[in-house]
C-alpha cells in the first residue's frame, strides 16, 4: 500500500476505483467495502484508492464534535488498512476552506482532476461540497459527463457502518473489549511512545511502561485493569495494562501503564502498539502497596490464563 499526504506528487492511477471517507477504526464493516473495492479494481485491471482525511471533519465543521473520540489515529489507520491489500491511502489535511468547494468543483476539480476515476464507491447518504449539497445523483450525472460509474452501497452496509462505530465507541467506554473487537474483526490498537513515569513499579516487582497516544482525540478504553500484547522492536510480547489515576499511590492524573511479561528492556522513547484482549477488573484503591501486589499477582495470573486458552483454541 502506497501512502500519499495530501495531492501534491500523486501518481497517475490505473483505472482508479476510489471510496471516500473517514473509516475511523477500519473496523469488520469497513474491511467489507475494502474488499469489494479490491474486486472492482481487479476486475478492471486498475488499482483500488482510499481517500481519506485529518483532522475528522467534525473536529473542523461542529464545533459542539470537538470531544469526539476516535477508534484510530492516522498512524494507527495506516498500520490498520495495510492488512486490506488496497493500492493506494491518499489523505487530504480537511480545512474548512476544503469544505467550502461547491459540489461541482469537488467532483471536477478534485475526484476527476486529481484521480480521474474508473469508479467511485460511496454510501446512499454519501453528501459533499459547500453545505453537503453534491449527493449521489451529482455523481451519477458526473459520472455520465466525465466516464466514471458509479458505486452505491447498500442501506443496510452504510448502516452497519454507523451502527458499529457507535456500538465500538459504546463497548470501549464501558470496558467491554471483547465485544468492541468483535465488531472491530481485531484487537483494539493504541499506538503510542514509552515516557518516563515515577517507576514505583519496580519497587513491588512489576515494572510499566508509561504509554503516551499520539493524539488526545484517541480514545481510551474506561479505567481498569486489561490483557493486553504489546508489539515493540518487531517482537509481540504478553502483559497486563492499568488505566486510571492509580489511587493507591495518590496518582493525580490519568495514566496509561503496561507491565510486559517476562521483559526487562529499555524501551524508553521507542514507538509500541498495544493490543487490547480484555478487561479483567476496575481500578480500586488498596490498603497499600502489598496489598496492590497481591493484587497485581492475581491479575498476572488471570491474563497468562488468558492467553493459555487462547493458545489451547488456536490448537
Amino acid at each position: 500500500m502506497q501512502v500519499h499526504f495530501g495531492l501534491e506528487n500523486l501518481p497517475k492511477f490505473k483505472n482508479a476505483v476510489i471510496t471516500i471517507g473517514t473509516f475511523d477504526g477500519v473496523h469488520a464493516a469497513h474491511q467489507k467495502i475494502l474488499n469489494r473495492l479490491n474486486a472492482l479494481a481487479v476486475a478492471v485491471d486498475g488499482e483500488s484508492v482510499l481517500i481519506t482525511f485529518h483532522p475528522h471533519p467534525k473536529h473542523v465543521l461542529q464545533s459542539n464534535q470537538s470531544d469526539l473520540k476516535l477508534l484510530s489515529t492516522p498512524e494507527e489507520k495506516i498500520e490498520l488498512l495495510k492488512r486490506s491489500n488496497i493500492a493506494h491511502l491518499v489523505v487530504i489535511p480537511f480545512t474548512e476552506n476544503f469544505s467550502k468547494q461547491s459540489a461541482d468543483d469537488y467532483v471536477e476539480k478534485f475526484l476527476v482532476g486529481k484521480f480521474h476515476p474508473k469508479k467511485i464507491v460511496v454510501g446512499f447518504n454519501h453528501h459533499f461540497g459547500n453545505n453537503r449539497k453534491g449527493n449521489v445523483a451529482i455523481l451519477l450525472q458526473a459520472g455520465e459527463q466525465f466516464g466514471f460509474d458509479v458505486i452505491e452501497l447498500e442501506k443496510q452496509m452504510e448502516d452497519e457502518i454507523t451502527i458499529s462505530s457507535t456500538s465500538i465507541r459504546n463497548e470501549l467506554q464501558n470496558g467491554n473489549v471483547a465485544a468492541a473487537n468483535k465488531l472491530l474483526g481485531y484487537e483494539y490498537l493504541l499506538m503510542g511512545k514509552v515516557v518516563e513515569g515515577k517507576k514505583l513499579g519496580r519497587t513491588i516487582s512489576f515494572p510499566t511502561a508509561n504509554i503516551e497516544p499520539l493524539m488526545s482525540e484517541k480514545l481510551i478504553p474506561v479505567d481498569g485493569v486489561y490483557v493486553v500484547q504489546m508489539l515493540v522492536g518487531g517482537e509481540l510480547h504478553q502483559g497486563m495494562m492499568n488505566i486510571g489515576n492509580r489511587p493507591t499511590v495518590d496518582g493525580t492524573h490519568r495514566t496509561i501503564e503496561v507491565n510486559v511479561f517476562e521483559f526487562d528492556k529499555n524501551i524508553y522513547g521507542q514507538m509500541v502498539q498495544i493490543f487490547f484482549h480484555q478487561r479483567i477488573r476496575a481500578e480500586k484503591k488498596f490498603g497499600g502497596l502489598d496489598d496492590l501486589k497481591k493484587q497485581l499477582l492475581m491479575d498476572k495470573a488471570f491474563a497468562n490464563n488468558f492467553f493459555q486458552k487462547k493458545l489451547h483454541h488456536a490448537n
